[in-house]
């Protein structure tokens, strides 16, 4: 059997946070430590090939060349000073470095927004595909159970499956939806829906918007009006403007990322089917080169499976420790 790569800490207790995010990261988790658990076994002291050996199972997850040269260089630095002295100590500290490039760009901003005398406006934007118009049902159905009031704006008005699959949600959740089938300019949704949410006093106002690939310059600008426009509905708006991500694309999900926020400025990210990927890796590139703070990721099909993004039990069910 392979040997744990990591001994469990003393008085360490395991989530059910954590257990539940096992499953889910089996195959980024595979990716990484396949291979590693030989490595260890009976292994005394800490040599060349065995760095190379994690280097190139982070490279395999899609961690990044230089996310991964830093973290390589950091463990070959403090191994060279003598400051780690054993091989479970050595995976000890890398995941102690790769739950600090995790947090240090988490945000602070609440989950669950907390009531104010506006509406709190949320713009959701991605390409075709990456599960958008899905996570935001998600996240109507997350701030509906924990009792704040939600409207949808359905932007997305190019595809009228994307409309007609937020008013299921909505219907579902006995949540208003703004915007119809058929209805041309998305900007102007975006404008009814955020007048519509602060005149019925409602806490969460979330627009969809159509999906685009960050090289159609045209659809790119529109997405820079919609914004534009929803400021002049409401000053203050948007509070938040998260990009939806497919992890399975692995390194295009930073091109990605990378494009949107230069466009329209980000403040987080939802990160969607890291069930099915061995590319899981892929947010601590995102987390270093654009200090964007992971806000939820999806691990399934279930409105439950869109989940709060914390770093260290994420980690942990990267690396298999316990």
């Amino acid at each position: 059997a392979q040997a744990k790569l990591v001994a469990e800490r003393p008085g360490s207790v395991t989530s059910r946070y954590d257990q539940s995010l096992r499953e889910p990261l089996k195959r980024t988790r595979r990716g990484i430590t396949r291979g590693l658990g030989e490595l260890f076994l009976g292994r005394k002291k800490i040599d060349d090939e065995l760095l190379e050996e994690i280097e190139t199972r982070l490279l395999m997850a899609d961690v990044g060349q230089n996310t991964t040269m830093d973290l390589i260089d950091e463990l070959t630095d403090q191994v060279e000073r003598k400051r780690i002295n054993d091989p479970e100590h050595l995976f000890e500290t890398l995941w102690q470095l790769m739950v600090e490039r995790l947090e240090r760009v988490q945000s602070n901003a609440p989950l669950i927004p907390t009531p104010q005398d506006r509406s709190h406006v949320i713009v959701v934007c991605g390409i075709n595909g990456s599960g958008k118009t899905t996570s935001i049902g998600k996240l109507a159905h997350r701030y509906k159970a924990a009792g704040r009031s939600v409207l949808l704006g359905a932007a997305d008005t190019f595809r009228a499956a994307a409309v007609e699959q937020l008013i299921s949600w909505g219907e579902r959740n006995q949540i208003r939806v703004i915007g119809e089938p058929g209805r041309g300019d998305p900007a102007s949704v975006a404008f009814d829906a955020v007048n519509a949410a602060n005149a019925r006093n409602i806490d969460i106002c979330v627009i969809d918007t159509a999906g685009r690939l960050h090289t159609q310059s045209g659809l790119m600008d529109e997405l820079t009006k919609l914004v534009r426009v929803v400021k002049k509905a409401d000053a203050k708006a948007p509070d938040e403007v998260l990009l939806v991500i497919d992890a399975s694309i692995g390194q295009n999900a930073l091109v990605q990322a990378r494009e949107f926020h230069k466009a329209i400025t980000l403040t987080g990210l939802i990160v969607t089917k890291l069930d099915g990927t061995a590319k899981g890796g892929i947010v601590f590139a995102i987390a270093d080169e654009l200090g964007l703070p992971i806000r939820f990721i999806g691990v399934g099909e279930r409105s439950e499976d869109l989940r709060p993004f914390e770093p260290e039990p994420f980690v942990n069910a990267l690396l298999d420790r316990q």
